[in-house]
């Protein structure tokens, strides 16, 4: 039975998602069925992510997907194929949403395949197999934590399994970093500093492991019996520890090869991987001297409002960078950094949610049915973590969590953690996230996304929480959203900066500061995060502007026919996809619209 909302959801969502009516049109919902397949069988954690690690698919449940050279390789032949299986389809013959959906899956296949044959190394995000932020090492004890349920003694040994291959997979990082090197992609000497200090703690002894404790707790929690703490022990001692340990030991030899130059100019054909992540990440053609113009455009629009909230509070000297510097330094609106101080936090901002949640409708057709929770990032990988949304599981066994990075609340004061909240939680990644999935869409279609449109939402909902007027009489709130967009428009400036223009750490660092006022250790964690993930930064400001610009097309286009709940149900409901994609979207609802 399906509740209202639910019914709802599925009316609106009917609009877009037609049947198949034609011979291209069924061939395309094949197509698009059997990717969602391949997707999984290559992908163990998103079967587990999605709640689906049961049944015909329960020995996914055991398994981490392929990190060798030859898996990767495996990954480029399929991507490839699919390339090639899609473009058979004849794209004429399409319409509607068709259209978007074979537009969506032929970026992401052009694109992949595009970078996978013309650069011998990763172009899946970072061209570093480790760095501070990347690697297994990153990625596999938070998804264990967090994703791995274990309810039966059969999870609980699939846990162990998953174990045995987070080792596994270390080594095959490894050797996959040693043919890098070989190419010339060696990680900065920042990252390679960053990535052994993150190493070292999540190297704790057993007893002090969450690789360890978490099964066992778990284990305990749903009454399985067994030693599960001494088996996890065993395996986290005598895999584990080793392969995390010749990890390192890799990572120390590099020193002497690893340079301070930040950028990706450094790297082979460095200049076209730049153009070629930055069309990947902002789904646009987007240039770097663009970006950079686009962001000293957005900067001093954005400050111009800083500067009138900062003159109501009784800032006026200096810069607004300066005065963002002056409010970290007064301590305003700073917890306790202590584990009662931190708790308060999530106890405020789970107020803020709850606060915002019955207005939403005046903005919003459809919300989503999931729950969200917001919960603290573990001490244990804290240090290299970013604060973050993580999407709800299908089957509605766990909710979408908006984490928290607190290990320092002087970083978190009050006065921007409510757009924070709104940025990952609603109306932002939560919303997006959880409606896709939710959706009346291909399967496929529910699980992708798009970073330039995702990010590019959640930083649109924070100017429209402000058009809201939940703002209205909190200037130092207010700063905070600007604070936070500015943030997003540093992010443009500095990192084409670092990778077009060749700046240093340093130099970017000092930028970032001057725009946004963040605390120097702060900024450089965000500076050493773009240096790693070339074009990620950009997705933001380009995915907001992209969808403000729509929302003015639609709304000169439609007058008084324009309905914001409209609008955002037909950009949200046709789930994650290329800007280029979206504008077809706002075309299909602007004519339904019209023809109403």
């Amino acid at each position: 039975m399906i509740a209202a909302g639910g019914l709802a959801a599925l009316a609106a969502t009917r609009a877009y998602a037609q049947p198949p009516a034609n011979g291209a049109e069924a061939q395309l919902a094949r197509f698009l069925d059997e990717v969602f397949k391949e997707t999984l069988d290559d992908s163990p954690e998103l079967v587990t992510s999605l709640g689906l690690d049961k049944g015909e698919r329960a020995a996914a449940k055991a398994r981490l997907h392929d990190a060798s050279l030859a898996g990767v390789e495996r990954q480029k032949a399929k991507t490839a194929d699919q390339l090639r299986r899609l473009r058979a389809i004849d794209r004429k013959q399409l319409s509607g949403m068709a259209a978007v959906n074979y537009d969506t899956l032929l970026f992401e296949l052009e694109t992949t395949d595009e970078g996978n044959r013309r650069f011998a190394y990763p172009t899946g995000g970072s061209p570093y197999v480790l760095a501070q932020i990347c690697g297994s090492w990153q990625e596999v004890p938070d998804f264990l934590d967090s994703q791995h349920s274990v309810e039966t003694r059969e999870d609980a040994e699939a846990y162990l399994a998953r174990l045995e291959a987070f080792a596994a997979n270390m080594d095959a990082e490894v050797e996959r970093v040693r043919r890098d090197v070989g190419l010339g992609v060696i990680p900065p000497d920042f990252a390679i500093n960053g990535a052994l200090a993150g190493m070292k703690v999540l190297r704790q002894p057993a007893d002090k492991s969450t690789l360890v404790t978490s099964l066992a707790d778990k284990a305990k929690k749903a009454n399985v019996s067994g030693d599960w703490r001494t088996a996890a022990a065993k395996v986290y001692e005598g895999r584990v520890i080793p392969a995390l340990d010749r990890q390192m030991a890799l990572l120390e030899s590099l020193k002497p090869s690893a340079t301070r130059d930040a950028g990706v100019w450094k790297l082979p054909d460095g200049a076209a991987y730049y153009a070629h992540m930055l069309k990947a990440q902002t789904t646009t053609s987007i240039s770097p001297a663009e970006v950079h113009r686009m962001g000293r455009e957005v900067t001093a629009e954005l400050s111009a409002r800083a500067d009138v909230l900062f003159k109501e509070l009784g800032y006026t000297r200096g810069t607004v960078g300066e005065r963002y510097i002056a409010l970290y330094e007064a301590k305003t609106g700073v917890y306790p950094n202590t584990d009662e101080g931190k708790a308060k936090i999530i106890a405020d901002l789970t107020e803020v949610v709850k606060k915002i949640t019955p207005r939403l409708p005046e903005q919003f057709g459809t919300l989503p049915k999931a729950p969200l929770e917001i919960r603290r990032i573990p001490a244990a990988t804290e240090g290299g973590s970013s604060t973050h949304y993580e999407g709800p599981s299908l089957d509605g066994s766990r909710p979408g969590v908006y984490w928290l990075n607190l290990r320092d609340t002087a970083e978190s004061p009050y006065w921007f953690l409510p757009t924070t909240t709104y940025h990952e939680g609603l109306p932002g990644h939560h919303m997006q996230i959880s409606m896709q999935l939710e959706a009346d869409l291909p399967m496929i279609r529910r699980v992708m996304g798009f970073g330039a449109y995702a990010e590019g939402w959640a930083l649109y909902s924070e100017q429209v929480v402000q058009e809201m007027g939940l703002y209205q009489g909190e200037p130092l709130n207010e700063l905070g959203y600007i604070h936070d967009a500015l943030l997003r428009s540093a992010r443009l400036v500095c990192d084409s900066g670092l990778h077009d223009l060749r700046w240093t750490r340093e130099k970017a660092i000092a930028e970032m500061r001057a725009i946004e006022g963040d605390p120097e250790p702060l900024a450089a964690q965000e500076i050493e995060r773009y240096s790693v993930w070339p074009g990620q930064a950009c997705s933001y400001m380009v995915g907001k502007v992209t969808i403000l610009r729509l929302r003015e097309k639609a709304q000169k286009a439609l007058g008084p026919k324009y309905d914001p709940r409209k609008f955002h149900d037909a950009v949200l409901l046709s789930g994650s996809m290329p800007l280029t994609a979206l504008e077809n979207v706002v075309d299909l609802y602007i004519a339904r619209t019209k023809q109403a």
